[in-house]
C-alpha cells in the first residue's frame, strides 16, 4: 500500500523527489540530531494525485491523524486542547526551491476555545497576536481573500494607537483586531472562521496543493525552467514561537555571504517576531551578529549547527530558525541561492578547504552565472554621489525608469527599476521584467533579495532613507523626489542608489580576460580563471567565435577562442561598400558584373588578410555571401514615388527582389549560382589573402563554407568552381571546402552532401526557422510570448535548441555525414553555440566544436567543461548554487 505521509525521522536529504526539498532537509536535520520541532511531510505523490483527481487520496486523512498523534505525544500537548493547545505550521516544499511562490500558514489549531489556553501558557498579547496571524494567513491562502484587506486593518490599528510597529500593539488591541479580521473573513466568504482545528489543517493542506498551480508559481517555474508536473510536498510541524517576547525571535542565517561568498556568519534576526516577518521584509531586521549580544548561548548553538550543516551539505547553507524563550529551533535548511560572484568564490574556497575537488567545483557554477559576471559595472568617476544607500542584496549595475507597480513594470517598454516598500510573491511579473529592484524595507533575506539573487537581477533592499509612496508614484530621499518615469541607477554590489543613468565600465572578469592583470584584487577573478582553466582541461568540444573583423577576432582569441567558426562576409559589404552591391544588382550584362566584382576583390582580400592575421595559426571558417540581395537596396516604400532615371531602375529591381519571406528566397548558394562570378571573386580573395599571409611568414588556416545548400549538386558546382580558382593562386595553402547544414533537406541528405563537403557547420538559427516554419523576427514580435505563457514552449527555440525537433535533425546529419565520410569535422555556428543548455546537447551529439559571439566564448568554454564531467546534469539544484 502506498504511503503518503512520512515522519521527519523517516527520511533523508536524498528523498527530494518524494518529500520535496524542504521535507528532505528537515528529515536530514532530524537525523543529524539538530533541534527540529516534531512533524511530518505529506508527499509530492499526494499532491499530484489531488491535482489530477480533484480530491485527496482516501488514505490521507487517516495517515495524517496517526502522525499528528505522534507530535502530540512528543510535545505533550493536544491539537484542539483548550487547556494547552498544540498548534501547527503548514509549509509547502517542492523538489526545487521556489521562495515565496507557494503558501505557508502558521498557528493552525487556534480557535475561540483554544486561544485562552495559549494565553495561559504564553500571555494574552502573544496568544491574540498568533490568532490574528492565523486568520489572515488562512483567509488569504485557503479562501483567497486579498492580503491587503487584513493589512489595511492592521495599519488602521497601528494608526489608531499611534504606534509605528506591530509589537507596540497591546493585547487588547490585538483582541479587537481579531474581531475585525473575523468580520473581514465573513464578509468575503459568507461564513465564520472555522472553529474545528482538524478542518483548518485539512483545508490548509489542500490549499497548499492548489498553490502549486497559482499564476505566480507557474510564472516562477517558467522563469527557472522547473517542470510543471512535479507537485509540492507539504510539511506539517509543531509550532514554536518567536513572538513570545524579547527572549524570543526568528531569523535567517547563511554559512557564507550569499552576495560575495565571504566566509563568516551572515543573516538577519528579528526579536519578538514569527516566521514570515523576516522574509516578508515588512520590519527592519538586525544583523545576525547582534544575536550574540542578545542571546550568546543560542548564538553559539546556531553557529555550531551551521557548521554541522555546511559540512554535511558541503556547500553554502541557508537556514531558518526560531528562538522560543531562549531555546533554539531549526525550521529549515537548503543549499542557499547565491549571486554569480559568490558562486565562483565559494566553489574555489571549498576546493582550497579540501571539501570538494575541482570537478565538483565546476558542477557548482554554470555559464549563466559567468555571463552575469561579464556585465558592465557603474563608472562612478563623475557621479555626484548616491541619493540613498541600502543593503547590497544582489550585485550588478542597473539603470532604468522608476516604476512603483509590478503590473506597470511588466507592461513597460524599455528598462525599468521596480521600486517598492517591500515585495511579495504577487510582484513576480514586475520583478522578472525589471532591470533592477529597489525596496525601502527588508534585508539580505527578504523576499526581494532572495528572489532577485535566484533570477540574477540587481537588487538593493532596506534603503531606509527612501519614503516610498506607490500610490503617488514617487519616492523621496531627503530633498530629492523621484517620480515614476524618472531615470535612476541601482548598484547591487554596494547598495547605492543614484539619480539618473550612470555610465558603465567593463567588469573585472572581462578586463582580466582582455589582459588587464590588475582587474580585480579580490577573490572573484582568480576563482573564475581557475575554474575556466579546469574546464579547458576537461572539455572535448573546441570553442570558436563568430567574428567578422580583425578586432572581433583578436578579442575572441583573448577570450580563449580556438578559431573562427563563422566569418560572415555579408557584414563586409555594409557601409560605403553598399553602393558597390547596388551597382552589382543593377548591372546589365556580364561586363558590368565583372567590373563591379573587380572593384570588390581588393576590398574583400584586405578584409581577409586582417582576419587571418588576427587568428594566425587557428582555423577561420569564412562563409560566402548569404543574405537576400534586397537587403542591400533602399526600402520599397522610399522608392514608390520614383518615376524617372536611376530611381525607376532601382524601383524595378527592388520589386523584383522583394519577397514575402526572404528566408526562402534568393540567398546563399542560390545567389552564388545565379550571379556569375560572385562566389568566385570571394574564393579568389580568400586564396590571395592566404597567400599574402604565407609570404609574410604567417600560418593561415582558412576554410570556405558554402551557405544554404539543400542538394549535393549545388555544393558540387560551387566546389568545382572554387577549386579551379584556388588552383591558380600561387602560395595559397590547402583550403577545405564545406557547407552549412541549415536547410532541413540538407540534414536529411547529409550522407550525400558529405561526399562533397570536408566539414559541416550547423546553422541552427535558420534550421530552427525553416523546420518550425516561422521567421524569428515575425514570431518574437507576435505570438512567441504567448506561446511561452501557454507552455507551448518552455524556452524560446531561438535561445535553447529544440532537442526533440531540431536536435533530431542534428543527430541524423552527424550520423549520416560521418558514415559517408569518417572523421568528418562538424561544428555549430548558430547563436545556440553560446547557450549553456545547448552546449550540453552539442557535447552529447558528438560535435567537434561550437562557435558563438566573442563575449560568449568563456561561457561556452565553461559549459563544455561541465558537460565533460561525468554525471553532471546541465542544470538543477543538485549541481549549482544558482540552482536553475
Amino acid at each position: 500500500m502506498r504511503t503518503y505521509v512520512y515522519d521527519f525521522a523517516d527520511g533523508d536529504k536524498d528523498m527530494k523527489d518524494l518529500l520535496g526539498g524542504k521535507g528532505a532537509n528537515l528529515a536530514e536535520m532530524t537525523r543529524l540530531g539538530l533541534p527540529v520541532p516534531p512533524g511530518f511531510t505529506v508527499t509530492t505523490e499526494a499532491c499530484r494525485s489531488y491535482l489530477a483527481e480533484g480530491v485527496a487520496p482516501a488514505e490521507l486523512d487517516d495517515e495524517m491523524a496517526t502522525h499528528l498523534r505522534r507530535i502530540e505525544k512528543t510535545m505533550n500537548r493536544g491539537f484542539g486542547d483548550p487547556g494547552d493547545p498544540l498548534l501547527l505550521s503548514v509549509r509547502s516544499g517542492g523538489r526545487f526551491s521556489m521562495p515565496g511562490m507557494m503558501e505557508t500558514v502558521l498557528d493552525i489549531g487556534l480557535t475561540d476555545a483554544t486561544v485562552a489556553g495559549l494565553a495561559a501558557s504564553g500571555g494574552e498579547r502573544f496568544a491574540w497576536d498568533c490568532y490574528r496571524r492565523l486568520i489572515s494567513m488562512y483567509g488569504s491562502t485557503v479562501e483567497g481573500i486579498a492580503g491587503s484587506a487584513f493589512e489595511s486593518a492592521l495599519a488602521a490599528a497601528r494608526r489608531g494607537r499611534g504606534v509605528a510597529s506591530d509589537p507596540e500593539l497591546t493585547a487588547a488591541d490585538l483582541r479587537e483586531l481579531v474581531g475585525t479580521y473575523k468580520e473581514i473573513f465573513r464578509a468575503h466568504t459568507g461564513a465564520s472562521f472555522p472553529q474545528d482545528p482538524v478542518e483548518q489543517l485539512g483545508n490548509t493542506v489542500l490549499a497548499v496543493f492548489r498553490s502549486w498551480n497559482t499564476e505566480r508559481a507557474r510564472l516562477y517555474r517558467r522563469a527557472e525552467h522547473i517542470p510543471d508536473d512535479l507537485g509540492t510536498a507539504v510539511n506539517v510541524m509543531a509550532m514554536v514561537y518567536g513572538n513570545r517576547g524579547t527572549g524570543s525571535g526568528t531569523g535567517v542565517a547563511f554559512t557564507r555571504d550569499p552576495a560575495t561568498g565571504a566566509r563568516g556568519v551572515y543573516g538577519d534576526y528579528l526579536p519578538d517576531a514569527q516566521g514570515e516577518d523576516v522574509v516578508a521584509g515588512i520590519r527592519d531586521t538586525l544583523p545576525l551578529q547582534e544575536l550574540a549580544r542578545l542571546d550568546r548561548r543560542c548564538f553559539d548553538e546556531l553557529v555550531r549547527a551551521m557548521d554541522v550543516l555546511e559540512r554535511r551539505y558541503r556547500d553554502l547553507c541557508d537556514i531558518e530558525f526560531t528562538i522560543e524563550d531562549g531555546r533554539l529551533w531549526m525550521l529549515q535548511t537548503r543549499v542557499g541561492k547565491r549571486t554569480a560572484d559568490a558562486a565562483f568564490v565559494i566553489a574555489a574556497q571549498l576546493v582550497d578547504e579540501g571539501v570538494i575537488d575541482l570537478d565538483e567545483a565546476l558542477r557548482r557554477v554554470d555559464g549563466v552565472q559567468l555571463g552575469r559576471l561579464m556585465f558592465p559595472r557603474f563608472d562612478l568617476s563623475g557621479s555626484p554621489g548616491p541619493i540613498a544607500v541600502g543593503v547590497p542584496a544582489s550585485p550588478g549595475a542597473a539603470s532604468g525608469r522608476a516604476v512603483f507597480d509590478s503590473r506597470r513594470a511588466a507592461e513597460a517598454t524599455g528598462p525599468v527599476i521596480l521600486v517598492r516598500r517591500e515585495t511579495n510573491p504577487d510582484d513576480l511579473p514586475g520583478m522578472l521584467a525589471a532591470r533592477g529592484i529597489l525596496t525601502s524595507r527588508g534585508g539580505k533575506t527578504s523576499h526581494a533579495a532572495v528572489v532577485a539573487r535566484g533570477m540574477g537581477r540587481t537588487c538593493v533592499c532596506g534603503a531606509g532613507a527612501l519614503e516610498v509612496d506607490p500610490e503617488g508614484r514617487l519616492f523621496r530621499a531627503g530633498s530629492v523626489t523621484v517620480r515614476e518615469g524618472d531615470m535612476i541607477s541601482v548598484d547591487g554590489t554596494t547598495g547605492t542608489v543614484y539619480l539618473g543613468e550612470l555610465p558603465v565600465t567593463p567588469s573585472p572578469v572581462v578586463r582580466h580576460l582582455e589582459g588587464d592583470l590588475d582587474a580585480g584584487s579580490g577573490p572573484l577573478v582568480p576563482a573564475v580563471g581557475r575554474l575556466l582553466a579546469h574546464a579547458d582541461t576537461l572539455r572535448r568540444l573546441d570553442v570558436r567565435a563568430n567574428a567578422d573583423t580583425a578586432e572581433d577576432a583578436a578579442r575572441a582569441r583573448r577570450f580563449g577562442a580556438a578559431g573562427i567558426g563563422l566569418c560572415r562576409t555579408e557584414h563586409m559589404f555594409l557601409g560605403p561598400r553598399r553602393a558597390l552591391v547596388e551597382r552589382l544588382i543593377l548591372a546589365e550584362g556580364e561586363e558590368e558584373v565583372r567590373a563591379v566584382l573587380e572593384e570588390l576583390l581588393p576590398l574583400q582580400r584586405a578584409d581577409f588578410v586582417e582576419v587571418l592575421a588576427a587568428m594566425d595559426g587557428l582555423p577561420v571558417t569564412i562563409r560566402l555571401l548569404d543574405p537576400p540581395l534586397h537587403e542591400f537596396l533602399p526600402p520599397l516604400e522610399e522608392l514608390l514615388g520614383a518615376v524617372t532615371g536611376r530611381e525607376r531602375a532601382l524601383l524595378a529591381a527592388v520589386r523584383r527582389m522583394h519577397e514575402s519571406n526572404p528566408m526562402l528566397g534568393l540567398r546563399g548558394v542560390r545567389l552564388g549560382l545565379t550571379v556569375p562570378g560572385l562566389f568566385a571573386m570571394q574564393v579568389r580573395a580568400i586564396g590571395e589573402a592566404s597567400a599574402i599571409r604565407v609570404r609574410d611568414g604567417g600560418t593561415p588556416r582558412p576554410e570556405i563554407m558554402v551557405p544554404l545548400v539543400g542538394d549535393v549538386r549545388e555544393l558540387a558546382l560551387v566546389r568545382a568552381e572554387s577549386e579551379r580558382v584556388l588552383a591558380a593562386i600561387e602560395d595559397a595553402p590547402p583550403i577545405p571546402i564545406g557547407t552549412m547544414i541549415e536547410v532541413p533537406r540538407a540534414a536529411l541528405t547529409a550522407g550525400d552532401i558529405a561526399g562533397q563537403a570536408e566539414f559541416f557547420s550547423f546553422g541552427t538559427n535558420d534550421l530552427t526557422q525553416m523546420t518550425w516554419g516561422f521567421s524569428r523576427d515575425d514570431v518574437e514580435a507576435s505570438f512567441l510570448p504567448q506561446y511561452l505563457r501557454l507552455g507551448v514552449f518552455e524556452t524560446s527555440p531561438f535561445e535553447t535548441i529544440d532537442r526533440r525537433g531540431i536536435g533530431r535533425l542534428v543527430e541524423l546529419a552527424v550520423e549520416e555525414g560521418r558514415s559517408a565520410r569518417p572523421g568528418l569535422r562538424i561544428g555549430v555556428c548558430g547563436e545556440h553555440g553560446g547557450d549553456p543548455a545547448s552546449v550540453w546537447f552539442f557535447h552529447d551529439a558528438n560535435l567537434d566544436y561550437v562557435s558563438c559571439s566573442p563575449y560568449r566564448v568563456p561561457v561556452a568554454r565553461l559549459e563544455a567543461g561541465r558537460a565533460a564531467v561525468a554525471g553532471s546534469p546541465p542544470s538543477g539544484e543538485d549541481v549549482g548554487p544558482a540552482h536553475r
